[in-house]
């Protein structure tokens, strides 16, 4: 179903037959794109990456050297995996009892960054624009334009969708400093201005 000439690949990379993988697509050394996969165009796949079958990536999806993206995952285009991010697909695993079939979904929407090393436990999602920090745990679902961390992560602010942390007045409204957008808090949730 791949077709080797609307993508890029090392000579390393271990790609199923059956996965599809868009134009502009980039895939680096020593990484395995397994059956079933969907890959959107203009992502960067880098060294060492482990995508197991039926994930499912967006488009412009950035995955650093040594990620680990299980059977369950879905992140929708934008997406910033970084390094060594990893993700669960089990709750309660062991090693002596077969759990494939209690795989739980878990959902990276629109524009998130997931911090370097850290860990997605699975059945959660992380909404559109969300900020993971480096190293943290993520253990439940974290909200639209949230800055999370910590081990187990927890909220600590928010972002714009550039990846500046966005700083309300008594009003409720910020500014990014880089795009100049304003965004509103409203109870609990940011919506940016139109």
């Amino acid at each position: 179903m791949n077709v080797a000439d609307s993508y890029q690949a090392h000579s390393t990379a271990i790609i199923a037959d059956d996965c599809y993988i868009g134009p502009g697509t980039k895939i680096w050394h020593f990484s395995h794109i397994m059956s079933g996969c969907r890959i959107g165009e203009h992502c960067n796949i880098g060294q060492n990456v482990v995508i197991a079958p039926e994930v499912i990536l967006g488009n412009r999806v950035k995955v650093q050297n040594n990620v680990s993206v299980y059977t369950g995952v879905i992140c929708e285009d934008d997406v910033f995996l970084g390094p060594s991010v990893v993700f669960t697909n089990i709750k309660n695993p062991r090693s002596a009892i077969n759990r494939r079939d209690q795989f739980l979904k878990t959902l990276v929407k629109k524009g998130a960054t997931l911090g370097a090393n850290s860990t997605i436990l699975c059945g959660i999602t992380i909404g559109e624009y969300a900020f993971i920090g480096a190293g943290a745990v993520v253990t439940k679902s974290v909200l639209p334009y949230a800055l999370v961390y910590g081990n187990p992560a927890r909220q600590h602010g928010w972002m714009s969708e550039y990846g500046h942390q966005l700083h309300f007045n008594d009003q409720g409204t910020a500014t990014c400093p880089e795009s100049k957008e304003t965004y509103h808090l409203i109870q609990n949730s940011v919506i940016k201005s139109s």
